[in-house]
């Protein structure tokens, strides 16, 4: 009879520490907040591409627009940006089921609905990545992007924006341009968007953009799809079919180095199955002026299953800008996994590369 209590009462100590670790484990969530009540933020979106190629997948990306759409005001979002790869495929018509099993229309339309969540609501600026020209990858420079991303699809952001350069076939859109906005504190920001590996005459253009006399108090930020590899260098050359394209340290060089007002560079590109380390980078150096030029790499493209996996887990970054006008606090955080108490206690990484503050100069 005694032994019989006894194992009773083990088993009652059991199942409360059981329901004491569950209770511990979503008490330790925290929804995102920003530190400072006058601070406000950029989100920053990986390469979707996963999320598009496979129907199941598409509404996990649509549900981090709804998210970012629902936290407009507590997070004070002024931008959006995505690093590029919208899609898988560009041209493709016939998925293989394996590979992919959305079309490359169906991609682009999915992508298009993901952010169409955020028009009227909040400027988004989008790159411009390899998968996004040519048929399956870059061979070509041509892309479906203008299609579904014209300049007055958001008014949000065609309000922003001051300069276009042409694309590959000779048209303005939105894969090449410069966008104005300033932070709450009246900080005035000139953003490019450059395409995937940007030709010589775009890096021109971009180079007389941010030279204009009235951008040059400006804080001048670059995104493009390719820059950064995971040990934090520039990526100095891919093996694409493509002759006439600059690279992370062709771009350093020839543009971003060379400037004055050039501060922040974002880029997307690359992954690692599963790894979230061999998603990002950041490194430090300096522009001609002499100021901090903070260049940060994040993608989760390969996170939740590899390359055929869910997409990459719902990750997306929170950049924190303080309003002393030079501090940015780095968050790394994933709605999907936010969204269940069950999955709470995993929708934040707090690895040294994935939460951590880099300093601007002013």
């Amino acid at each position: 009879m005694k032994q019989i209590n006894l194992r009773f009462f083990c088993s009652i100590v059991i199942a409360v520490c059981c329901v004491t670790n569950v209770v511990a484990q979503q008490q330790k969530y925290i929804a995102p907040a920003l530190s400072d009540s006058n601070s406000w933020s950029i989100i920053m979106l990986p390469d979707p591409q996963t999320y598009q190629k496979f129907e199941r997948n598409q509404p996990l990306f649509e549900l981090m627009t709804a998210w970012i759409s629902e936290n407009i005001d507590k997070l004070n979002i002024q931008l959006v940006m995505c690093t590029g790869d919208l899609v898988e495929q560009n041209e493709m018509i016939n998925p293989d089921g394996i590979a992919a099993n959305q079309a490359s229309k169906q991609q682009w339309a999915s992508v298009a609905r993901a952010f169409g969540r955020l028009d009227g609501k909040v400027p988004y600026v989008l790159a411009a990545g390899n998968h996004d020209y040519g048929y399956t990858n870059i061979s070509v420079r041509r892309s479906n992007y203008n299609t579904y991303f014209p300049v007055d699809k958001n008014f949000k952001t065609q309000k922003l924006i001051r300069e276009a350069g042409l694309n590959a076939e000779g048209i303005p859109t939105m894969e090449n341009a410069a966008f104005e906005f300033a932070s709450p504190q009246g900080r005035k920001f000139l953003l490019l968007t450059l395409e995937f590996a940007p030709r010589d005459t775009i890096i021109a253009w971009a180079k007389k953009v941010t030279g204009m006399e009235k951008y040059k108090n400006h804080t001048g930020v670059i995104l493009t799809h390719s820059y950064l590899n995971s040990d934090n260098q520039q990526i100095v050359k891919e093996n694409y079919p493509i002759t006439d394209g600059n690279y992370g340290a062709a771009i350093w060089k020839k543009l971003v180095q060379p400037s004055t007002n050039i501060q922040l560079v974002f880029s997307g590109h690359i992954g690692e199955p599963d790894n979230a380390k061999g998603h990002v980078g950041f490194r430090t150096d300096k522009n001609a002026a002499g100021k901090k030029v903070n260049q940060m790499v994040f993608n989760a493209q390969a996170m939740g299953g590899g390359w055929y996996g869910n997409g990459g887990d719902g990750w997306l970054r929170i950049l924190e800008f303080l309003p002393d006008g030079k501090t940015v606090k780095v968050k790394t955080f994933s709605p999907f996994f936010a969204i269940s108490p069950t999955t709470q206690q995993f929708a934040w990484r707090t690895a040294p590369y994935d939460a951590f503050e880099f300093q601007m100069d002013k």
